[in-house]
């Protein structure tokens, strides 16, 4: 059973931004360098040839998982957040108590999940525990490091 893919709304407009970006720039990008590939004669040892067909197929790749994506998408509406209790879309203010630092998660689908911007998947350990938890509570998360405990702050959108 495949599962649905689930986005914010701004997780969705990345994705179809990134595919109209492929479809209508580096598809033509890539056939222009296919184009010019050739033209230099026999494509049998011709490496500017195979890169350009590589990243072909590159692209075509990516474009074609992005698709896969947009059909699967299910978008959480912004007005559909709870702030009750910690949901996908919701930003979770947490402290982490061994730090005693206060750091700010945004809780997304796995397509959209990127660390550096601390948005995690609803998959990932901290974000699984985290889902269904409200204000005040104190949970424990396993991590690769052992376990580490977190007080939910606050829930906003």
């Amino acid at each position: 059973m495949e599962r649905d893919v689930v986005l914010t709304v701004n997780g969705l407009k990345k994705i179809e931004d990134e595919l109209e970006q492929l479809k209508t720039v580096r598809r033509k990008e890539v056939a222009e360098r296919i184009k010019q590939a050739i033209a230099f004669g026999d494509i049998s040892e011709n490496s500017e040839y195979d890169e350009a067909k590589n990243e072909q197929a590159q692209v075509e790749e990516r474009i074609l998982k992005l698709e896969s994506m947009l059909k699967k998408a299910r978008v959480i509406d912004e007005d559909e957040i709870s702030l009750d209790v910690v949901s996908v879309g919701a930003t979770t203010v947490v402290k982490d108590l061994e730090f005693d630092e206060v750091v700010e998660y945004t809780i997304v689908g796995s397509a959209e999940a990127d660390p550096y911007e601390l948005k995690i998947s609803n998959e990932s350990p901290v974000g699984r525990t985290l889902l269904g938890k409200k204000v005040g509570d104190i949970v424990e998360v396993q991590i690769p490091d052992g376990i580490t405990k977190y007080e939910i702050l606050e829930i906003k959108r």
